[in-house]
């Protein structure tokens, strides 16, 4: 009968190490580097429909292929469509001096220090058809 009570409390122990060990890891990556989700929308008015995403409005309503990758710890987003002509409000103005930190196979590195164009607190670029834009993470920490 030890032994039965020895092997529960031994498998209990690593079990609960194992998924601790889990959460810390996620914890740590999370605080490290934050959560980010992926989007993509067939026009401009479809992603300006999705409240969770909240496509910026600057976007053309005729803007096609929109992908975006979205930090969901903070505030920080790179964004690509084709076509559609910017609004008015999209200036010309300085490349973006903090580096994204957000990847994707679409999003060439660097491309935000080749930035142009600046539309409320994004920084955009225009390459033929194409549109690369970058919101840098706005979000500051208040730990030490």
């Amino acid at each position: 009968m030890n032994t039965k009570i020895t092997a529960a409390v031994l498998a209990a122990a690593t079990a609960t190490v194992t998924l601790t060990g889990c959460g810390l890891k996620e914890s740590l990556t999370e605080r490290a580097n934050g959560h980010v989700k992926t989007v993509g929308y067939a026009t401009g008015v479809e992603g300006k429909r999705d409240k969770d995403a909240r496509v910026p409005d600057w976007v053309p309503d005729r803007a096609r292929s929109i992908t975006e990758v979205i930090r969901t710890t903070g505030s920080e987003r790179i964004l690509r469509f084709a076509g559609g002509t910017l609004p008015a409000g999209c200036v010309p103005g300085a490349a973006a001096t903090q580096p994204a930190t957000l990847v994707a196979q679409w999003w060439p590195q660097g491309q935000e220090s080749r930035t142009d164009k600046v539309c409320g607190e994004w920084h955009v670029l225009v390459q033929g058809d194409d549109v690369f834009a970058f919101k840098p993470e706005t979000l500051v920490s208040t730990r030490s």
